[in-house]
């Protein structure tokens, strides 16, 4: 990583409405794996194997956890920006300023545009996007003219950063 960073953001997936269906999944599924794995009581009307359920039931606790440590972390300097997504990118990704062509902080519409949320590639217009939440981020467009949306929650620090550094371009 490059030293002088001005900019850092760490996002994680922390909207309540989430953590509240995992928390009904699980607790579902644990209660019913113990009502019929312990006590013998068949989960539902048409119960799958004892081992099929047990198999789900690590899926899904599985599943919770790698929400909960999934994270979007984006830094920059005067040399450029770099973003993961943890735990699907292991090492930061690097884009110098020299192959950017336009950035631009701006809203967004993350359904209509992108399907969503997490690592997503638009549904019309072909452009990547790394984000969590919220409708505000980073617009990069390369050289190539392909485009990186960068979810934010720090639009007018973020806008702020690109003007001291001279990219801002609205």
């Amino acid at each position: 990583m490059e030293e002088g960073i001005i900019f850092s953001e760490k996002q994680k997936f922390r909207q309540w409405w989430l953590w509240l269906i995992f928390l009904v999944l699980n607790g579902t599924v644990l209660i019913g794996a113990f009502n019929q794995v312990v006590e013998g009581k068949p989960f539902g009307d048409q119960p799958m194997s004892d081992s099929g359920l047990l198999i789900s039931v690590f899926v899904l606790l599985l599943l919770t956890v790698l929400f909960f440590i999934l994270r979007l972390e984006t830094q920059i300097n005067d040399k450029g920006i770099y973003v993961r997504f943890y735990p699907f990118h292991l090492s930061f990704r690097y884009y110098p300023w020299e192959s950017i062509n336009k950035v631009k902080v701006r809203k967004y519409s993350p359904l209509m545009e992108f399907g969503g949320w997490g690592i997503r590639l638009g549904l019309l217009t072909r452009a990547r996007a790394f984000n969590v939440s919220g409708d505000q981020g980073l617009q990069l467009e390369f050289n190539d003219y392909q485009r990186l949306l960068i979810g934010t929650h720090k639009p007018d620090e973020l806008k702020q950063v690109l003007h001291t550094l001279g990219r801002d371009q609205e």
